[in-house]
């Protein structure tokens, strides 16, 4: 037989070798070849069950000292009127008007969590106080932005804590959408565009 045919025999025998091993897989979604199937597929222990891995016998573990969960930094402020002074001498907002995501973000955070009690002008006219409830300031005496921050977090007077409903960046977020509007509004009382 001529070497030509034999090759092509071979290649003929060599695909349908891999065709068939490809055909009878039982798992299709599961390659043939792994490497380290033990890092792939490892016996996952249920958290409180026994395990004699640990001095304790116990597999869910307490963290380390100082451990913080993802995503929450720590608020070293408590609730207090010294503390929110201290937060508004301490922290400073890391978003700058300029940024105009970070304005969009702050406008639907302000329509959906503040416009109730605190209105669309921020005069403390929202339907919430139209109703009956104890309107929030109209002109509330100047504070900085981290004192905001601390109110927003831990709530003063008729306003709750909204630490649980916004995240910290939103929280940044719509205090620099309120001082956009507070530009806006000291632009057109002195006659100049908004």
């Amino acid at each position: 037989m001529p070497l030509r045919v034999v090759n092509v025999l071979l290649l003929m025998l060599f695909l349908a070798t891999v065709a068939l091993n490809w055909a009878e897989r039982a798992e299709r979604d599961r390659p043939h070849v792994e490497i380290l199937p033990e890092m792939v597929r490892s016996a996952a222990a249920e958290s409180f069950s026994p395990n004699p891995v640990f001095a304790d016998g116990k597999t869910l573990q307490k963290p380390a000292p100082g451990t913080i969960p993802r995503g929450l930094l720590p608020l070293h402020y408590q609730a207090t009127p010294e503390d929110a002074h201290r937060a508004g001498e301490e922290l400073t907002n890391p978003y700058s008007l300029n940024n105009e995501n970070a304005l969009k973000r702050g406008a639907s955070v302000y329509a959906n969590f503040c416009l109730a009690c605190h209105g669309p002008t921020r005069a403390g006219d929202g339907p919430v106080a139209r109703r009956g409830y104890p309107p929030p300031p109209a002109q509330p005496p100047p504070i900085k932005d981290g004192e905001m921050f601390h109110i927003i977090t831990y709530g003063r007077g008729n306003m709750p804590s909204h630490a649980g409903q916004l995240s910290r960046e939103d929280r940044w977020k719509v205090i620099l959408y309120i001082r956009s509007l507070q530009q806006k509004t000291v632009a057109q009382a002195a006659g100049g565009k908004p």
